[in-house]
């Protein structure tokens, strides 16, 4: 009873987050033509499990919100949404509005209520940073056998501990793993995710369009990871493209947030971390050669967060150009 309750109560408050959100930002709500709410059947799994390709994970049922902006019975290009450690925020609707108005439905993933989580801010060992890659694989599965929505134009969006699922989804050996067969997604877009885990073949990644964002202020998951993983990915010949914004914080994309940094003393960070899968399903701290855990001494707490309007604007042009190329909208 108690978890179909949880699911009820996801459902119930996505259902809200459909309604257009007035934002301080440029640009009217965009107008939908139709709202769907989808349980998505899935599974948890810790870390290790994941890592090491278990197919038997904890039964799950989360919850997603698909957003069609036109009416007809053409079939149109989709985006993911994946939110960050605090939930579906004020960012998510942002961008839900953006991709609607150029044509593009939305399917805004809540990872956390199914599961009887509110947030992990304080403590990020409540659920596995990978285990929602299972989930937006299910969701592809899900939208590509949707009628209104086109099976090879569906990309991905992530912002924080979502942006890392964006980010890993595009490795192969998690595709093999995990992926529905014979469907990809047909880009990645990556918002200030932590690039500070060292996984094992993580430059075999998938051939399409990667583009990550970040801010150069952000002290709560540093770019300067990013800036390596990427160098890497482009030696082996991905398409991947990194852009960061001068003097920007993390969550720079919520219009929600106060423009001057806030402090959060008790959230947690793994901003002075770096972390090597040495072994399948076996994470190490890289420095001290130990396992890792989320009380490692490198973990730290305090992180600062502010709404960025002129990086907003800016990452806002570029992905609304980005998906009109790769979707060949009009």
């Amino acid at each position: 009873m108690r978890k179909i309750n949880l699911i009820v109560l996801a459902m119930l408050a996505l259902c809200l987050l459909a309604a257009p959100l007035v934002l301080a930002v440029p640009g009217a709500a965009a107008q939908v033509a139709r709202v769907e709410v989808h349980p998505i059947q899935t599974m948890t799994l810790t870390d290790q499990q994941f890592l090491t390709g278990a197919k038997e994970g904890k039964p799950t049922t989360v919850a997603g919100v698909l957003r069609i902006p036109r009416a007809g019975t053409e079939r149109l290009p989709a985006v993911i949404l994946v939110h960050g450690s605090g939930g579906i925020g004020g960012n998510v609707d942002y961008w839900q509005q953006q991709l609607n108005d150029i044509g593009v439905a939305t399917f805004a993933i809540d990872d956390f209520t199914g599961r009887g989580i509110e947030n992990t801010v304080t403590d990020q060992s409540k659920l596995g940073r990978l285990v929602a890659i299972v989930d937006v694989y299910r969701a592809l599965a899900l939208l590509a056998a949707h009628p209104r929505i086109d099976p090879k134009r569906i990309a991905i969006m992530g912002f924080s501990r979502g942006g890392q699922v964006a980010l890993y989804s595009s490795l192969t050996r998690f595709q093999k793993m995990y992926a529905p067969e014979g469907l990809g997604f047909a880009a990645y877009l990556v918002f200030y995710a932590p690039c500070n885990t060292h996984y094992i073949d993580d430059e075999a990644v998938s051939d399409k369009p990667i583009r990550l964002f970040h801010g150069t202020a952000d002290d709560y998951v540093p770019a300067a990871p990013c800036r390596s993983y990427v160098e890497r990915l482009r030696k082996a010949g991905k398409d991947v493209q990194l852009t960061e914004y001068p003097d920007t914080h993390h969550v720079f994309d919520n219009p929600l947030l106060k423009q001057t940094p806030v402090d959060f003393p008790t959230w947690q960070t793994s901003r002075h971390c770096t972390m090597t899968e040495d072994s399948p399903g076996h994470i190490i701290n890289a420095e001290t050669k130990q396992p890792f855990t989320s009380s490692d001494p490198c973990i730290d707490h305090g992180p600062h967060m502010a709404y960025n309007p002129a990086a907003l604007h800016a990452a806002t042009q570029a992905v609304r150009d980005f998906l009109q190329a790769t979707f060949s909208l009009k």
